[in-house]
């Protein structure tokens, strides 16, 4: 995007006795907000993370980088927080969006990987008025449970490497279960947890496009890649 600027700043959210840490990118005249969470043992501000959320909002999208596990927790270790504390922890994140000036127009999104993938699928079942879209990377969708994922509603993407396969079958379980708009992108020639760059690339991509047909209210974005 030519011309692309952001505006950073650090935020806190208090969840229950949790401080959690994150960081707001703002650009000009975003077309919605994404949440975007890590998975288990992995830092907000690691590089494929900043690349991915920078990756976004030069495709003119708002970012939230979150660690939903507060730094006292294990150093930072999700593996021994549960998928309903990840919920309720996302839950909170939320509710923080929609009360910021800046923030509580925007349509909203969730980018998550690993376990975090079944704590938003568990939230956009809950809260289908407010999450507008889902996407899901190397993530275990599936750890939601049959309940909710019947009863998601937002438009749900689910990406993984064709190398993965337990992953691949865990994701395809998840989709046979979503009653949603969904698709399962498989990419060419890229492992977990090994990110190549054209992974990345990709992986930003196809992210971008879902979250961007969504927010505006298109139909479906065919995100997946081609042969």
């Amino acid at each position: 995007m030519i011309g692309y600027t952001s505006s950073s700043e650090p935020v806190l959210i208090a969840s229950g006795r949790a401080r959690l840490v994150g960081l707001l990118a703002l650009p000009r005249n975003p077309s919605g907000l994404v949440l975007f969470t890590q998975s288990s043992g992995s830092r907000r501000l690691s590089p494929h993370s900043s690349y991915l959320a920078d990756e976004l909002g030069h495709a003119g999208l708002a970012t939230l980088l979150l660690d939903l596990a507060s730094p006292d927790e294990d150093g930072g270790n999700k593996q021994s927080v549960d998928i309903a504390l990840l919920a309720a922890r996302l839950s909170r994140a939320t509710d923080w969006i929609c009360t910021e000036p800046e923030t509580k127009k925007l349509a909203l999104g969730l980018f998550v990987r690993g376990s975090d993938a079944a704590a938003a699928l568990q939230l956009a079942a809950r809260r289908p008025e407010r999450i507008a879209a889902v996407v899901s990377r190397s993530g275990r969708p599936d750890l939601a449970g049959p309940d909710a994922l019947a009863r998601v509603r937002a438009p749900t993407l689910l990406i993984v490497g064709e190398e993965d396969r337990a992953v691949i079958d865990h994701n395809r379980h998840a989709l046979d279960q979503l009653s949603c708009e969904k698709d399962l992108a498989v990419i060419r020639c890229a492992t977990h947890p090994r990110a190549e760059q054209g992974w990345l690339q990709e992986i930003a991509r196809l992210a971008a496009r879902w979250f961007k047909g969504y927010f505006g209210g298109a139909t479906s974005p065919a995100a997946r890649p081609q042969p």
